[in-house]
C-alpha cells in the first residue's frame, strides 16, 4: 500500500479538515446521514475496511511518527477523555470526550466513564435538538438557508465540469441520485460522503452515535438531559466558513474515496488510546507533506473548535454548579489552552484526569 504521506496529488487540506469537523459537530455526524438515507433500501452493513495511518508511519516513517507524538505531548489536557470537575461545596461532576460515531470501539465506555455516567443525575450533550424531531424541524424551518440553497443557486452551478463529473460518479457509487441533493448545501452532503460505508450503514439502520446512546440511556434512567448548543448554532458555525472550502472538501472527499476511511480509522484508533492531541498534528502532517495549503487552518480551528469551546464552557458552568452532571462533548473540544478543560479551570473549577 502506498503511504499516505506520498499521495501528494490526491490529499486535500479541505477534505481532511472536513473529517475533523464531522467529529466536532454532533449534528452533522448523525442527522445528515439519516436525512439522506430516508427512503433508501437498507442493505447489510458492509465491513469496515479502513487501515490506520499510524501503522504506515510506524513501518515507513518512524521518525515522522516520533515528531508527531512529541508535538502532541506538548498539548495540555490532550491525553485523557474523562475529567473530574470539582468546586468547593458542590457535588463533583464529570467531563467526557466523545467521538460522534456508532463504532463499537467508540460506544463502549471505559469502566470509569461508565461509573461516572451511571452515578450522574444530569447528562449533558452538545445538542438535544435532534432527539425531538418536531423541535428540530421547527428550528431548521426558521433558517432553511443553513441546509439548502433558497435562491436559484444549485450545487452543480458552483462546480466546474470536472468537479461535477466527480460528484456524479461519487454519488452514483453510493446510490444517491444527483437530482435529490442538487439544492443541498455542500457541507450537508459532505458530512455524509466523508464517512466510511460501514458507519453510514450503521447510522442509517438506526444505530446511535455515542452521544445519542448516552442521551437515550439517560432518559431511560430518568436522568435530567440538557444540551449546550442548538442545531442552528452548529450548522451556523459550519455555514460561516467560505463556500469554496466546502466545495473543495466535498469534491476531494469523493475523489479520495476509500482513503478517507483510513484517516477515520486512524482517528478511532487515537480515540481508543485517548491520544486526542495527536489527531490534528497527524492530519496537518498529512496535508503538509502533500503540499496542501494549511494557511486557512487557523480560521477553521477558530470557528469550528475554539469559539464553540467558549460557548460550551460558559453554558456548562451553571449545570456544574448544581452538581452531579456528566457532560459529554466531542473529544477535540477538550485539549489545549483554549479547550473546555482549561476554560473551566480558568472559571474556578478544579479538573483532574480520571483513568
Amino acid at each position: 500500500m502506498k503511504s499516505a504521506f506520498v499521495l501528494a496529488d490526491r490529499y486535500s487540506d479541505a477534505a481532511l479538515k472536513l473529517l475533523v469537523s464531522i467529529n466536532v459537530l454532533f449534528f452533522l455526524s448523525f442527522t445528515i446521514v439519516l436525512l439522506i438515507a430516508t427512503g433508501q433500501a437498507r442493505a447489510e452493513t458492509p465491513a469496515c475496511t479502513g487501515r490506520s495511518v499510524m501503522e504506515e508511519l510506524a513501518a515507513g516513517k518512524p521518525a515522522e511518527l516520533a515528531r508527531i507524538e512529541a508535538e502532541a505531548a506538548k498539548v495540555i489536557n490532550g491525553d485523557r477523555l474523562l475529567w473530574k470537575i470539582e468546586k468547593e461545596g458542590v457535588e463533583p461532576s464529570y467531563l467526557f470526550g466523545t467521538m460522534h460515531m456508532t463504532d463499537p470501539r467508540v460506544t463502549a465506555l471505559t469502566p470509569a466513564a461508565q461509573t461516572a455516567f451511571e452515578e450522574a443525575r444530569t447528562v449533558v450533550i452538545e445538542t438535544t435538538d435532534l432527539l425531538d424531531k418536531s423541535q428540530m424541524a421547527a428550528a431548521l424551518a426558521k433558517q432553511p438557508e443553513l441546509m439548502m440553497f433558497t435562491d436559484s443557486t444549485t450545487l452543480t452551478s458552483l462546480l466546474s465540469p470536472e468537479d461535477r463529473a466527480i460528484l456524479e460518479k461519487g454519488l452514483a457509487e453510493r446510490g444517491i441520485p444527483l437530482a435529490s441533493v442538487i439544492k443541498m448545501k455542500p457541507w450537508m452532503l459532505a458530512a455524509m460522503v466523508a464517512l466510511p460505508a460501514c458507519e453510514m450503514a450503521r447510522q442509517a439502520s438506526g444505530a446511535p452515535v455515542l452521544d445519542v446512546k448516552l442521551a437515550e440511556e439517560a432518559k431511560a434512567d430518568g436522568k435530567a438531559l440538557k444540551g449546550l448548543e442548538s442545531v442552528t448554532d452548529q450548522l451556523g458555525a459550519m455555514a460561516s466558513l467560505p463556500m469554496e472550502f466546502h466545495i473543495r472538501g466535498l469534491v476531494d472527499s469523493l475523489t479520495l474515496g476509500d482513503r478517507m476511511d483510513d484517516i477515520m480509522e486512524t482517528m478511532i484508533e487515537l480515540y481508543e488510546r485517548e491520544q486526542i492531541a495527536m489527531i490534528v498534528p497527524l492530519i496537518n502532517a498529512v496535508t503538509q507533506e502533500a503540499g496542501a495549503d494549511n494557511s486557512g487552518y487557523a480560521d477553521f480551528e477558530q470557528t469550528m473548535i475554539t469559539a464553540r469551546n467558549a460557548t460550551m464552557a460558559s453554558h456548562a458552568a451553571p449545570i456544574i454548579d448544581q452538581g452531579g452532571a456528566f457532560i459529554a462533548v466531542g473529544a477535540l473540544h477538550l485539549p489545549g489552552p483554549d479547550g473546555v478543560v482549561e476554560r473551566l479551570r480558568k472559571a474556578g473549577y478544579t479538573l483532574t484526569p480520571e483513568s
